[in-house]
């Protein structure tokens, strides 16, 4: 399954917490941003959704059976679909010192501690949700700029044969060069 087969439409937030209250706890304070929230019990059930669907951020529980968060977050960044969703840790406040550090080694973006500022985990998420959308926005622009170059390639390239022709016929040339143009033009104000 390709990134563009994953569904996009709403591209949301997924909460990886084996702990009930913490997942009602992350959607009251996230409810408010209106984006799509995901839920997993786990780090296998939080590899299945990030296959099947485009996040802009996880937010991810540290202490969990079975796979833990940086278990789980080892296997989001080793998958090329994955690698590049950004991972909020999470841990309760009696945690190891060494877990901060350990988690940005192993590719969080960021780390809170619970219980957490709703208002500050609330701007973190908007943050990484605002980066989503302009990332989209990039690749549409790239996107739409490549299919105006091959156009101009081909159309250029259609010209030069034109142009080859024993005697080229100038008022097509005059329109290819028009067509050209325009798509130049188009092109630089994208």
């Amino acid at each position: 399954m390709t990134t563009q087969d994953r569904t996009d439409a709403g591209a949301g937030i997924l909460l990886v917490d084996d702990m009930e209250d913490n997942l009602l706890a992350l959607e009251a304070v996230l409810a408010s941003l209106n984006e799509p929230l995901v839920r997993a019990r786990s780090g296998e059930e939080a590899m299945k959704a990030l296959l099947r669907h485009r996040f802009a951020v996880v937010l991810l529980d540290i202490r969990m059976p079975g796979m833990d968060g940086f278990e789980t977050a080892a296997h989001i960044k080793r998958l090329d679909q994955t690698k590049d969703v950004p991972i909020i840790f999470l841990t309760g406040t009696d945690a190891d010192a060494g877990y901060a550090f350990r988690g940005y080694a192993t590719g969080a973006a960021d780390y809170l501690t619970k219980p957490f500022d709703p208002w500050v985990l609330r701007a973190k998420v908007s943050v990484f949700l605002d980066l989503h959308r302009k990332t989209r926005e990039l690749e549409t622009l790239l996107t739409t700029r490549r299919e105006h170059t091959d156009q101009v390639d081909a159309r250029l390239a259609a010209l030069e044969k034109h142009l080859a022709a024993p005697s080229p016929d100038l008022t097509e040339i005059r329109t290819q060069i028009g067509e050209l143009r325009t798509l130049v033009e188009t092109n630089r104000a994208l």
